[in-house]
């Protein structure tokens, strides 16, 4: 199912400058944030824990934090944002290590047990039935085929796994759309998969009882071009069907006052955020391999 024609290795190229995404941090953050609390509502001892998309890796410690007797994975296309995750990282535990020498012995120090993979989160190559939770932070919808992806994790899971995610909705970016449509047909913004269409493609995945969850942030900017530079920094346009032109000085100008004319009463700009929220778990299975149905039978145990 194809949701949008995404070009992944265009979606690579966008990430592969971690300096440009440091201005949307603040947001990722604020939807990660908003993720722990969910997963406060299910109890979990997880053996081994990845995070899908995890860029540079940001929300590592906080899993690491969540579950310190589990291994903790993560795995980015991004070779570029691993590494950048993993200076600033390293210069972290500098930091606390030199705090934490002058009082206590380094046998006794906490040492981070995160792992990164450079790979695609859609065929990982990690073993099937390995894994407990599958965590991802705004990172699905730069997939074209986001169904796909539900399939492979739902392969990863062991038996009773959670599969947690966040992804953008239809209304994100809805102003800069408005603004665009009145100096061309070409999209500007991915066409984010609705919330419902995502709870069908984990039921069809596999999963059980999927609960999903949508939230709306709104932004607001003093001047169109802090807007823009947050929207390249959560990671442009990378469809196949984008303009490929640059827009006239003209054009563009008919943009900017489009999206002054949405000033508010506090006199900025809005930008509408749309976040999707999921969660589900693997079920027991209850057919074989070859098909056969699964019965099972729970006696009562003798006294």
């Amino acid at each position: 199912m194809l949701s949008a024609p995404i070009d992944l290795f265009l979606v690579r190229r966008l990430f592969a400058t971690p300096e440009r995404m440091h201005a949307s941090q603040f947001l990722r953050r604020e939807v990660a944030s908003r993720m722990h609390e969910k997963l406060d509502l299910v109890k979990l001892d997880p053996e081994t824990v990845l995070d899908a998309g995890c860029g540079d890796g940001s929300d590592l410690p906080l899993l690491q934090t969540r579950f310190p007797q589990a291994q903790i994975l993560g795995l980015d296309a991004s070779m570029a944002a691993l590494r950048s995750g993993v200076q600033v990282q390293k210069t972290a535990r500098q930091g606390v290590s030199q705090l934490l020498g002058k009082w206590m012995p380094e046998a006794l120090r906490a040492k981070p047990s995160h792992h990164l993979i450079c790979g695609d989160f859609a065929q990982p190559s990690l073993k099937q039935n390995s894994l407990d939770v599958i965590w991802s932070n705004l990172a699905l919808h730069w997939h074209p085929q986001p169904d796909l992806v539900l399939r492979a994790w739902m392969a990863l899971l062991r038996v009773h796994g959670l599969v947690m995610f966040s992804s953008f909705g239809p209304d994100t970016l809805l102003e800069l759309r408005q603004a665009f449509s009145v100096v061309d047909d070409c999209p500007h913004t991915l066409p984010f998969v609705d919330m419902h269409d995502l709870g069908d493609m984990l039921v069809q995945a596999g999963f059980a009882t999927p609960v999903m969850d949508v939230e709306r942030i709104t932004l607001s900017y003093r001047d169109v071009p802090t807007l823009f530079a947050d929207v390249r920094a959560l990671g442009g346009n990378p469809l196949l069907t984008r303009r490929k032109a640059l827009l006239g000085r003209e054009a563009f100008a008919q943009v900017q006052a489009e999206l002054e004319k949405k000033r508010g009463a506090d006199g900025r700009i809005p930008l509408s955020i749309e976040i999707v929220f999921g969660h589900a778990f693997k079920p027991q299975p209850s057919k074989l391999a070859s098909g056969e149905s699964i019965i099972r039978l729970d006696f009562p145990k003798k006294s």
